[in-house]
This record gives C-alpha cells, sequence and structure tokens, in this order.
C-alpha cells in the first residue's frame, strides 16, 4: 500500500485551483498541488469578478494586490434591432451590501499569478508544476494519483481527498466516467481582445454594450485600463479558425475600431455550452471549476462560479476535520450543482434573447421588454440575476433568507470605519439584533456578533456599531431578530423571537453535530 503523503490534492492551478490550495494551506491541511503548465497563461479569458468573490479575496488577505488589476464594471447597455434601448443591466447602488464594488471587471493573468503566489506560499502546500496526472484510482483509505513528470518519470502517490480543477475536458471527470449534462445552449462566438492605443480616435461605446442585432449579435465589454473585448457571433457558414484571422477580426470591427486605434491581443473562437456535470463527487474525489460546469458568459459569472465552487467545498472540508458529520460533504454538491444549474438558466434566458436571429421575433422581443416597463427599458441587477441557494445546509425550517448572501457593514473600528469581517472575523457568526439575548449552550463553532443593544451586553460578543444601518434594515426587511452565518456568508437560518432563536440554535448543532446531539439526549 502506498503511504498517505497529503491530506488533499488539487488537480489544476489555474484559478479554482490556486483558491482552493490557498484555502486549504491556510487552514493547515498538507496540500499537493499539479499542473502540467509551468507559467500562467498570458492572455484575458475570464474578465468579470463580483462582490462575493472579492470579499473572499479579502478575507484571504490578497484584496490590496488584486484590486489594482480591476475596475468597476460599467452598466451593460442592450440595444435592439432598430438600435434602440431596450434593457440596462447594471450594480445595486450603494450602501453596497457586500461593503465593495458588487460587479467588476479584471486582467486575470495578474491576478491568477497573485493567487498561486498565495498558495505556493503556504507552509503546507507543495506545488509541482510540469506534472501530469495520468491515472487516478480510490478506495476506502485514499486517492492514489499516477503521476508523470516532465522527464517520463512517473510515480503513485497517496491522498485523502482529490479536487479536480483541471477545467472543461478535465481528465478526472473523463477518468470517472461522469457524463456532462447538456442544457441547451450552443453557440459559436469569437472573443477579440483590444488594447487601446493612447491618443488615438475610435467610435467605441462609453459603456458596456449589448447590441441585440439580428443581423450579428455582438458584446462589447470595457476591461481594466486600456483593454477592450468584443464578443461576436458566428454565423451559419463561417469557420471558426478563419473568423479568428486578424483581417477577419478587423473586417468585423471597422465600424468601432481600426488598428490604427488598438493592438489586437487575442482572437479566439468558443462554442459557448451551458453544461453541468451529472455527479460533482465521487467517493473521495470533487469536481470543481470548468471541470464541473460551464455556462455562457453573458453576465461575466465563469469563474465566480468556479470560485464558490472551492469556496463552498473547503469550508466543510474543515468543519469535517474538526469533528462536523461527515455527511456534511454530501451538501457540497447538492448546492453547487442547483446554484450552477438554476444561474445558467437565467444566462441561458437573456443569452437566447441576445442571440436571437430572427428579425421579426427580435422586434417582438424589443418591443416585448419595453412594453413590460412602460414603454421604457428595464433596468435589471447584476445581484438579482444570481440567485441564492435553494437546496443543501442550511436550516431546515424555510424562510426567504436562507441561502441568501448575509451583507457586510461598515462598522466601528479602533482606528475608523472597517469592514465588518476585519472586525469580527469569519467563520460560523450567530448575528443578533438590537436588544436580543444571546442564547444559552451556544455550540463552539459559534462567534456571537450584535447591534449595539439598549440596555447592555447580554452574554459573551462583538458588539458592531455600524455606519449605514445595513443591518438593521437587512433585519428589518426580513423580519426576523436573528441570523446564523456560515464560514462563506450565507444565510444558514434565521430566527423572528427569542424562542425560534434558541430552537434556531439547538436544530444548527444537531445538522452540525448529529451524534453528538444523539448522545446527549440519550
Amino acid at each position: 500500500m502506498t503511504k498517505r503523503s497529503y491530506d488533499v490534492a488539487v488537480i489544476g492551478f489555474g484559478p479554482s485551483g490556486a483558491v482552493a490550495a490557498g484555502l486549504l494551506g491556510r487552514a493547515g491541511f498538507s496540500t499537493l498541488v499539479i499542473d502540467r503548465d509551468k507559467e500562467v497563461y498570458d492572455l484575458p479569458r475570464a474578465i468579470a469578478l463580483d462582490h462575493e468573490i472579492i470579499r473572499l479575496f479579502d478575507n484571504m488577505g490578497l484584496l490590496a494586490e488584486v484590486l489594482p488589476y480591476t475596475a468597476p464594471f460599467t452598466a451593460s447597455e442592450h440595444f435592439g434591432a432598430l438600435g434602440q434601448l431596450i434593457r440596462r443591466i447594471d450594480m445595486v447602488p450603494p450602501p453596497w451590501p457586500m461593503g465593495y464594488t458588487p460587479s467588476l471587471v479584471f486582467s486575470q493573468p495578474p491576478v491568477e499569478a497573485i493567487l498561486r503566489r498565495h498558495a505556493s506560499a503556504q507552509e503546507s502546500v507543495t506545488v509541482r508544476l510540469g506534472t501530469t496526472l495520468v491515472g487516478i484510482e480510490q478506495d476506502e483509505d485514499g486517492v492514489i494519483l499516477q503521476l508523470r513528470a516532465e522527464s517520463g518519470e512517473e510515480e503513485s502517490v497517496r491522498v485523502g481527498q482529490a479536487i479536480a480543477c483541471d477545467g472543461a475536458s478535465s481528465f478526472v471527470r473523463r477518468s470517472l466516467g461522469i457524463r456532462f449534462e447538456d442544457l441547451g445552449f450552443d453557440e459559436p462566438w469569437l472573443v477579440v481582445d483590444l488594447l487601446l492605443t493612447a491618443g488615438t480616435p475610435n467610435s467605441l461605446p462609453k459603456t458596456s454594450a449589448q447590441f441585440c442585432n439580428p443581423a450579428r449579435p455582438t458584446t462589447y465589454i470595457l476591461g481594466p485600463g486600456d483593454h477592450r473585448r468584443f464578443e461576436i457571433m458566428l454565423l451559419p457558414g463561417e469557420d471558426p479558425k478563419e473568423m479568428q484571422r486578424e483581417e477577419n477580426v478587423w473586417r468585423l470591427l471597422t465600424s468601432w475600431v481600426t488598428p490604427e486605434s488598438a493592438r489586437l491581443w487575442r482572437a479566439a473562437s468558443y462554442r459557448f455550452h451551458a453544461l453541468v456535470a451529472a455527479e460533482w463527487r465521487r467517493g473521495r474525489v470533487f469536481l470543481a471549476g470548468d471541470a464541473a460546469h460551464q455556462q455562457p458568459p453573458f453576465i461575466g459569472q465563469g469563474m465566480c462560479q468556479g470560485l464558490r465552487d472551492v469556496s463552498n467545498l473547503v469550508w466543510k472540508l474543515m468543519a469535517v476535520r474538526d469533528g462536523a458529520a461527515p455527511a456534511l460533504l454530501d451538501s457540497y454538491a447538492e448546492e453547487r450543482s442547483q446554484h450552477v444549474r438554476t444561474l445558467t438558466g437565467r444566462i441561458k434566458a437573456i443569452g437566447r434573447q441576445i442571440c436571437e436571429r430572427d428579425p421579426e421575433a427580435a422586434r417582438r422581443r424589443d418591443e416585448a421588454l419595453l412594453a413590460g416597463n412602460g414603454g421604457r427599458a428595464p433596468v435589471v441587477t447584476r445581484q438579482d440575476i444570481v440567485p441564492p441557494l435553494e437546496t443543501g445546509f442550511l436550516d431546515a425550517i424555510p424562510h426567504p433568507a436562507h441561502g441568501t448572501l448575509f451583507p457586510q457593514p461598515l462598522v466601528d473600528g479602533l482606528s475608523g470605519p472597517v469592514l465588518m469581517d476585519a472586525r469580527a472575523g469569519t467563520g460560523w457568526r450567530l448575528v443578533l439584533a438590537r436588544d436580543v439575548a444571546v442564547p444559552a449552550d451556544l455550540p463552539g463553532e459559534l462567534r456571537v456578533l450584535r447591534l449595539p443593544p439598549s440596555d447592555g451586553v447580554s452574554g459573551p460578543c462583538t458588539v458592531l456599531s455600524e455606519q449605514d444601518h445595513v443591518l438593521a434594515d437587512w433585519f428589518g426587511r426580513h423580519g426576523v431578530i436573528a441570523a446564523l452565518v456560515r464560514p462563506d456568508h450565507y444565510v444558514f437560518g434565521t430566527a423572528g423571537d427569542q424562542l425560534a432563536l434558541e430552537a434556531l440554535v439547538r436544530r444548527f448543532a444537531g445538522c452540525l453535530h448529529p451524534e453528538t446531539v444523539a448522545q446527549e439526549i440519550a
């Protein structure tokens, strides 16, 4: 039997793999990371992030490094078949619920390099680049990886669990015989990245745009700095490889920009898919990122979804290591698969409208969108498109707030306002409104946070004096006095009164440690 060498192996060192390894290393897991590529891919791919992911980066201590490579995501104006404004997709207004700009564009190569450096710097993380996974097996004791170095030398390594972040053509997924389920979207597009030439004129829009022209649907995104992206639908009969040739790219862009005012950075043809793995877990092996799902890019959630995957999985691995019921790991696939399916369905609906090629159907689309908002172009926020968790490790008594992201206000710190996580930490939190008593017999995992009481503090807790009434408004809007928040900032459960709060805490303890609670009852 091969001796276990690591607690966890991460297969693939792209953004999802690097974040997974960084989180595992910070939690003290002995972690092996492998990737056949030695360097970060130096051309842009993903271009959008949201406030949930920025909060994750901040919790990892990386925000100051990442922010210089980001910019606010400008509103996306959708124009119809006749060039009229038919919809606007924008950000929620301040005060921002997570404390950060809700939607951002970013440059992937430098950000990915930051994520890799952070993971590699963790004492318990071993990174082996230029290493290919050529075989994977598992038994009741662990996972056996067959690795091949650049020299051709092979070795077997045993690990406790493996996380496959090895991309859309995942060797792990194919080796396990896990199929992709097709959610019904398959369109050919050309993605073009440009770098503007300073001081030269162009006819580019001043905000991001979606040209829903049935003759050729086209997306335009303002990236950070001088980066601009076009996503151009290819028409029947057009050869994708031919269309990405430089002369054809400039022909497609001629009404907006010319070679004199921009440099072609990348042109790549893709098929925009909507695919989800039929299984996300097979024994001790978990799929994450593009290995588990692919979706059209119309609201820029592809990379965000992969980072949600690994954030969700790693805190559950930590909890099980620290005594939580192993069944907690089953909720990873349950939660993430449903979340991806729901969001992909919403993105598909937007994508179908954008991709409409029939002129009469496009006219009806435009009329319906305007008529539904009194003749004006409706405004949709990107944050409202992203769904809450609908199932998984959530309180059994339903409430609309369950599975939503809990807000993060600015609160008083020692030397001025700081975001709540910096003041009170992360992990499991029980957040209380004013004048709510701290429950007795709290599980050891729970840290209690509360708004300032009017008559002194009851029980051990961290008092939060917020700046913009974000928490107070949240409690009022949802009609509750308490929220029990998970380590990934999703709401596990809520309580409307003191008795319900005591019951919520008991249910939480029973979910996280069912055997212990059962023994105490016995």
